[in-house]
């Protein structure tokens, strides 16, 4: 348990601080402040010491050089039970610091701001902070350092009640070591970004992620789980919407309404997706965002029961009238009419998720990269953002595909990049009638979206993220009146395939592009 007669108190986010200090003061702590927390204390009429003062030094060099010096930094490092560090510092007149209460310089603030200064943001990388941080933090059995305000009231109970526990002590330890390692991860990724700006991944990877909220459970009942994001990501998401009305957010939740999302995004027009275990069961385009989601939902009623409904438009009240005749687990929209919110939260469960209007951003830094767990490791990759224009298209058949063909090649395209591999989307007047996700043979998956799309698929056009290793895909698909197909090529039985489309009058592009999505 320690008691605590001499603190230092240097924050930069000033809330709750004048509080502590006054409780402090209260119980007879002799306090040390510097610069701005100084006056801000004196001003609330408390009796500070300034850091100057203990030092025998001015702050200089525009307040970079304050705290660091021996009447400080030995005052935290000595260890209270050994008698020779005790010795030294009576010798040299060096009274021990018993607390530290320490925010950092706001660098993650600083650099979220628009149109910001290099010289600002190397100006606001904390010095004298983090290195009293670690100091206190070595010493911790001698040595309380509180670096989250939210640990104000718990400190001042505990001396109160004779003392900080031991305990505590070392939680606050644990979270002082964190705080300066997160700190100098922000600002390594962050030069590396503005300052190296390579292309390459890095040799080493720096990942600081904030628990946004516990989750109920993992995938699993049986499994523990949290939602951590990245705190200088800045693209529209559903990490960074707003919860509504409805149930809590579950881990299946939002990783299903992070796919769903996705793929909406890739469209301009008005579109609307329903997801099922991360794969979309219904993807469909329409100027009208109210046809656009009834034209999703219809591609396949029985996968949407317990799905994801995403828009890229405002949910207008008869999308809410549709939504709330079945059960939905979420939907997420930039917005909602007011009559569409009231309808949709009649359903007691129902996530309603509001994203504000859609903006995409991209920086090549570690929170927009794809990043896989495997046992052991991470594989880390550039998002699949790579999108692809008709003129960029190479015709490989006799027929060439119609403008109104080559609209929904493209939008089959965008489709096929977010289901599983393997993948096929067969899609007609910008709606995918059938989709077919994720067998181990291309042949199943055509099978698959083929029986899904029914009577609606002559003369639809056909997306497969993947070459077709042989011809037989290619046969099944004219056999139930597919007219054009969109695929990478590249395979070594392209000629193989080319003549089979040519056989069944079925026009043919290639993209050079590969979407496999595992």
């Amino acid at each position: 348990m320690l008691k605590v007669n001499r603190a230092l108190i240097s924050v930069s986010d000033k809330e709750g601080i004048v509080n502590l200090a006054m409780e402090l003061s209260k119980l007879g702590v002799e306090i040390i402040s510097t610069g701005g927390t100084a006056k801000v204390l004196k001003q609330a009429g408390i009796n500070v010491m300034d850091v100057s003062d203990v030092t025998g030094f001015p702050e200089m060099l525009d307040g970079r050089v304050k705290t660091l010096h021996p009447f400080i930094h030995g005052a935290l490092l000595a260890v209270r039970k050994n008698k020779e560090h005790m010795e030294t510092i009576q010798k040299h007149k060096i009274i021990p610091i018993d607390m530290v209460v320490i925010n950092l310089y706001p660098f993650k603030e600083v650099i979220k701001k628009e149109n910001v200064s290099l010289e600002e943001i190397i100006e606001n990388i904390d010095i004298g902070g983090p290195a009293m941080i670690r100091s206190a933090a070595k010493n911790a059995d001698s040595v309380a350092v509180v670096t989250d305000k939210r640990d104000y009231d718990r400190v001042i109970l505990e001396l109160k009640s004779g003392g900080i526990k031991d305990e505590t002590l070392q939680e606050l330890r644990v979270k002082a070591y964190k705080t300066t390692a997160d700190y100098d991860i922000h600002i390594s990724n962050y030069l590396e970004n503005i300052l190296l700006k390579k292309e390459d991944l890095p040799d080493k990877v720096l990942i600081s992620v904030d628990k946004k909220q516990d989750l109920r459970y993992g995938e699993n009942p049986h499994q523990k789980a949290a939602f951590y994001v990245f705190s200088n990501f800045k693209e529209t998401s559903p990490t960074l919407s707003e919860q509504l009305h409805g149930k809590e957010l579950s881990f299946n939740n939002i990783y299903d309404m992070d796919a769903a999302f996705n793929l909406v995004k890739e469209f301009d027009e008005p579109a609307a997706v329903i997801v099922k275990h991360a794969n979309p069961c219904g993807v469909a385009l329409n100027n009208d965002i109210t046809q656009a989601y009834i034209n999703a939902y219809n591609v396949d009623t029985v996968s949407a029961f317990g799905g994801i409904t995403a828009l890229n438009r405002k949910c207008t009240e008869k999308i809410a009238e549709e939504i709330n005749k079945i059960f939905m687990e979420v939907v997420i929209a930039p917005d909602y009419e007011e009559k569409a919110l009231q309808i949709l939260k009649q359903k007691k469960n129902l996530r309603i998720i509001k994203t504000g209007a859609i903006k995409k951003y991209m920086e090549n830094t570690i929170a927009y990269k794809d990043i896989r767990k495997v046992t052991g490791g991470l594989l880390i990759q550039d998002l699949d953002i790579k999108d692809i224009k008709k003129e960029e298209l190479k015709f490989v058949t006799k027929r060439i595909p119609t403008e109104k063909e080559l609209d929904d090649l493209i939008f089959a395209w965008k489709v096929v990049k977010h289901v599983k591999s393997n993948a096929i989307v067969i899609a007609k007047d910008k709606i995918a009638i059938g989709i077919g996700p994720g067998q181990t043979n291309r042949v199943g998956s055509v099978n698959i979206a083929v029986n899904q799309a029914k009577d609606k698929i002559n003369g639809a056009v056909l997306a497969s993220e993947a070459f077709f290793p042989f011809r037989d895909s290619v046969d099944m698909a004219a056999k139930f009146g597919i007219s054009c197909i969109i695929q990478p090529g590249g395979s070594i039985k392209d000629e193989e395939v080319i003549k089979a489309a040519d056989e069944h009058n079925i026009a043919m592009v290639f993209t050079g592009i590969r979407h496999f999505k595992h």
